[in-house]
């Protein structure tokens, strides 16, 4: 569980790091790096639009040699959407990040959504 809170997508970025090393020793950086991206983005995201004042997230994550799977469950039903870039909004780009390095998709659960993402090596 992470709490709404700025740095919470650095801890989850670390974690990730952690999990991936642990799991998938010896796996390529550039993989460890693709994860840590898409969960960094995938929490900013729950951060921001996804949780109110005192909510909390989840971050799942699953590893195979094919595949390691980030979930971030969050409290809201608010479907994430891809916005169209422009130079004057300094954020708004994170989901193209994560189209760029996975599949990705949403899902319902009974209070909130989750989102995730599979990033394959």
């Amino acid at each position: 569980m992470l709490a709404k809170a700025d740095e919470s997508a650095k801890v989850a970025r670390d974690y990730a790091r952690e999990f991936v090393a642990y799991h998938l020793p010896g796996t390529d950086p550039e993989h460890t790096d693709d994860v840590a991206l898409v969960v960094s983005e995938l929490v900013t995201n729950a951060v921001r639009y996804g949780t109110e004042p005192g909510d909390s997230l989840l971050l799942v994550l699953d590893a195979t040699e094919r595949r390691t799977r980030v979930e971030v469950h969050d409290t809201r039903r608010r479907t994430p959407t891809m916005k169209p870039e422009s130079d004057e909004r300094g954020r708004g780009r994170g989901l193209f990040i994560v189209e760029a390095l996975a599949e990705w998709g949403i899902g319902e659960r009974p209070l909130g959504k989750f989102v995730w993402a599979e990033v394959k090596p």
